[in-house]
């Protein structure tokens, strides 16, 4: 696909960054394909939280580079960065919007260059996620992707084709993650209220995590633990959900699909269902909880509430084996403060091995917190703003470095900033 398939934004002369607040038009926007936006007038008011002591920075951690728009038009909902590269590798990342998968590079010297772009063949598909891997024989890197049609496409990058195509869920599938270690098993969150590990190599369903005790809504974020043997989960139910991998059943599941072969055996590959998360709260949030990661052995989500909270099952001294699954209290370690993001399937990026967090509004300003691993009420928080960017900003990604933060909009737009040089991160 040749390069005159985006159109580029780029005039930097107009650049503007801030550390505080600046106009901006406001531009309203739905959901498009996804169902109703809560609004204001639907959001619970909180209680008893306590907000981090946001530091004031002098001037914003990121300058602006360039923007480009996607000539598809639509909302843009998902970003990646290929993390798995090397530190001299070029630094790549992916775009999920309308019926495409779009990959592009960030020179070091700057701007974006587009390497990639994978149509779907069903025009009505609208991806609203992507995670990277790569195959486990050639290297190749592997792009998964899925959205409304509730099929995850796995994507051989270099020959911009699909190598894998799974069906099981039987709605739209909203996040997909690979595991951090086992880069063939992925997982994925969907509309049907459940979440499914799969093997790419083998092309098998693992394990199905719902039912019981499971999501009674939407499940719409996932992600894995830095040592891949937890997974927690949020969904429409206002609830969040753990939900452990390291057993003796899904030790011999995985390692049995590694080798399982659909050729070869007669029978199916035997899914196991776990029907009982094991632990689970609704008292963190009071509305859709549409993003969740691990920070450690804590956790970070976010609803429609304006603030990302930062919090642990249980006691704070208590360690997760020592939270038993009918107790659902849980410790509120800080939370990170913005406004105007009052909709539903805006998510943040976290960086966990430069902690550093990111989230857009509404209006197209974009909120930093440089985290303090011996403070996490003490976050640095700054802004970043430039007087085009007034679309509701979906979801940011980071470089695995944090030198670059990608973010990509509703208007069909992708935003690339800088980090400065003088910033530590």
């Amino acid at each position: 696909m040749s390069s005159d398939k985006v159109k580029n934004g780029n005039e930097p002369e107009e650049s503007e960054e801030s550390c505080g607040d600046e106009s901006a038009s406001y531009t309203t926007n739905s959901t498009t394909s996804r169902s109703k936006s809560p609004s204001s007038s639907t959001r619970s008011k909180r209680r008893g939280r306590r907000s981090t002591k946001s530091k004031p920075k002098s001037r914003a951690a990121y300058k602006y580079d360039t923007h480009v728009k996607e000539n598809h038009g639509a909302n843009i909902f998902g970003v990646a960065f290929n993390t798995l590269l090397g530190k001299d590798e070029p630094q790549v990342f992916a775009t999920a919007g309308s019926n495409r998968v779009t990959v592009y590079e960030c020179p070091r010297q700057g701007g974006m260059q587009l390497l990639h772009c994978y149509a779907d063949p069903d025009p009505d598909e609208v991806f609203y996620t992507c995670a990277w891997s790569y195959d486990l024989k050639t290297s190749s890197p592997l792009l998964a992707a899925a959205g409304y049609r509730g099929v995850i496409r796995v994507i051989d990058v270099e020959q911009n084709e699909a190598v894998g195509n799974y069906i099981g869920h039987g709605q739209a599938i909203n996040e997909l993650k690979f595991h951090p270690h086992k880069l063939q098993l992925l997982l994925s969150g969907s509309k049907d209220h459940a979440i499914r590990l799969w093997n790419i190599q083998s092309h098998v369903c693992i394990a199905i995590l719902g039912g019981v005790e499971g999501h009674r809504d939407e499940v719409l974020s996932i992600d894995f633990n830095m040592r891949g043997d937890r997974i927690v989960s949020s969904g429409m139910d206002h609830s969040l959900k753990l939900w452990c991998l390291n057993t003796p059943e899904f030790h011999h599941k995985i390692e049995l699909s590694n080798t399982f072969s659909q050729e070869k055996s007669t029978l199916p590959f035997p899914t196991v269902t776990k029907h009982f998360p094991d632990f689970s709260t609704r008292d963190i949030h009071r509305n859709y909880v549409d993003c969740v990661q691990w920070f450690g052995n804590f956790v970070l989500s976010k609803s429609c509430e304006n603030a990302i909270v930062c919090w642990k099952p249980g006691q704070l001294h208590q360690s997760f084996e020592q939270v038993k699954p009918s107790d659902s209290s849980c410790t509120i370690i800080a939370e990170f403060e913005y406004d105007e993001c009052e909709i539903w399937f805006v998510r943040f990026g976290f960086n966990p091995w430069q902690k550093v967090i990111a989230l857009g509004n509404q209006q197209g300003k974009v909120y930093v917190w440089e985290l303090d691993p011996s403070d996490p009420e003490g976050a640095h928080m700054t802004t970043l703003h430039n007087s085009r960017s007034v679309s509701t900003v979906r979801q940011i990604a980071f470089s695995r470095d944090a030198s670059v933060l990608v973010y990509v909009c509703d208007d069909a737009t992708v935003w690339r900033w800088n980090r400065r040089q003088t910033t530590s991160i």
